[in-house]
């Protein structure tokens, strides 16, 4: 398959999801024009890859693509989480990324995030090997984790989540997905160091 067909069917997925244009997403990430979109469009209708409304993937279609799963809080973007995510996307086609909510964000962290939920995923959003930023579910992991049906779920070097719960989790919802455990050059980058160094050099001025 060509690349720009898998760039044309990730575009989909990612709407399918969050209700953005299909012809705005596939815009956005290619220099194609209206014609040439149609053209492609019309081509993997034919091929059964996208259903004849020409926005919504087919089951062969859906099958086609790699979908990665990672999540984290992401409160202060540093260069841990750019080489955890780019490993993560390195995985598959379409990499989406959930930004826990502000009271799961206080549960893990012990404290209270700088940036709201909007502000990380909007900061998530802008990275350019994210397909997709979702903020979580605070009940139930697992209702994102569905709503996604990734293949693979990745974890960073800091996530205290356990494989075998991850495993486990998914097959409670008949998913077979695989865990990807991602390592980073950089394990002393975290958010509360820079934080707190941030604020020891503010305090030493």
């Amino acid at each position: 398959m060509e690349s720009i067909d898998k760039l044309i069917l990730s575009a989909m997925y990612v709407c399918q999801i969050d209700g953005r244009s299909v012809s705005e997403e596939i815009k956005k990430k290619s220099m194609l024009s209206d014609d040439m979109i149609k053209s492609k469009i019309d081509e993997l209708v034919k091929n059964q890859f996208v259903n004849e409304d020409r926005t919504t993937l087919t089951e062969i279609g859906r099958s086609s693509l790699r979908v990665v799963l990672a999540g984290g809080v992401f409160d202060i973007i540093h260069p841990g989480h750019i080489h955890t995510l780019n490993a993560a996307r390195a995985l598959g086609d379409v990499l989406v990324v959930v930004v826990a909510t502000d009271n799961t964000a206080v549960k893990m962290k012990k404290r209270n995030p700088i940036h709201s939920q909007e502000q990380r995923q909007e900061l998530v959003n802008s990275l350019s090997m994210v397909d997709l930023c979702l903020i979580g579910q605070e009940d139930d992991i697992f209702k994102t984790v569905n709503m996604v049906k990734p293949e693979i779920v990745a974890l960073g070097y800091d996530q205290v989540h356990q494989e075998k719960f991850i495993i486990e989790g998914c097959k409670k919802i008949n998913l077979d997905a695989k865990v990807a455990r991602l390592q980073s050059p950089i394990p002393e980058s975290s958010s509360h160091k820079i934080e707190k160094e941030y604020g020891e050099s503010i305090h030493g001025i």
